[in-house]
């Protein structure tokens, strides 16, 4: 079983399509899928849960589009963080928080701190946030520690970089699913994605069910992680296998 799940929410838009229905319903639809992740999740005891609800490139669709997904957003965090608190759910967003109206900042703020002392499940929210992004702000963090004088630069290495990035507190993913069909990553948590598993599903995301989340975790469960080591250097009982190698 995964410790950490992260997935890509893909296909809202073509589900609404195929019903000839304006693409808003599609992302409504959609908001039942993240509570099958949820529940699954807190049935199955997986640790944590990173869901890209909204990418920095995602603020250049149509404004319409835009408009009904703020509401949409600030819609669930009125409705649902009780009830993800009442379960052990903590809640904790990801991205440049700045770029949203301040009552949707808000309540973000809110949610994080009303669930903080939660541990039952860690359910991150990407929203306005980009891989890129996310490494190029851990970069900046860096240089300013460096022109501070707190950190030297030959003291910058991976753990360096690994630890001002985004959920740089939890485990990195061990399963990667991207619903809808595309087989990409689409700039979603690049530098943490590095040796997770990828699970790739023609489902669009408002049909996803528990059945489509245990097949993604049997294929999981058949593949072999080796994080750069042999198979036999895996399968032997002596190996201890820690966090990846470089």
């Amino acid at each position: 079983m995964p410790r950490h799940v992260a997935i890509i929410m893909d296909g809202n838009g073509r589900w609404a399509a195929r019903r000839r229905r304006p693409r808003a319903i599609g992302h409504r639809a959609g908001a039942r899928a993240v509570n099958v992740c949820i529940d699954f999740c807190l049935e199955q005891g997986i640790e944590a849960l990173t869901l890209f609800a909204f990418s920095s490139e995602n603020w250049g669709r149509p404004e319409d589009e835009v408009g009904a997904l703020m509401k949409l957003f600030l819609a669930a965090l009125d409705r649902e963080v009780e009830e993800l608190h009442r379960r052990g759910v903590r809640v904790r967003f990801i991205g440049e928080r700045g770029r949203f109206p301040a009552d949707i900042r808000a309540r973000m703020q809110a949610a994080e701190a009303l669930t903080a002392g939660n541990t039952r499940l860690a359910l991150s929210i990407a929203a306005s946030y980009g891989g890129r992004q996310d490494i190029a702000a851990a970069a900046r963090a860096l240089a300013e520690d460096v022109a501070a004088g707190r950190l030297r630069p030959e003291q910058i290495d991976e753990a360096a970089v690994g630890a001002r990035v985004a959920l740089a507190e939890l485990p990195a993913p061990d399963l990667f699913i991207r619903t809808g069909g595309d087989y990409r990553i689409s700039n979603f948590l690049l530098w943490q994605l590095a040796y997770t598993e990828l699970w790739f599903t023609e489902t669009l995301w408002p049909e996803l069910d528990a059945a489509t989340l245990h097949e993604a975790i049997r294929a999981f469960g058949a593949r072999e992680r080796r994080f750069g080591l042999t198979g036999e250097q895996v399968r032997a009982p002596s190996t201890a296998i820690g966090s990846p190698p470089p």
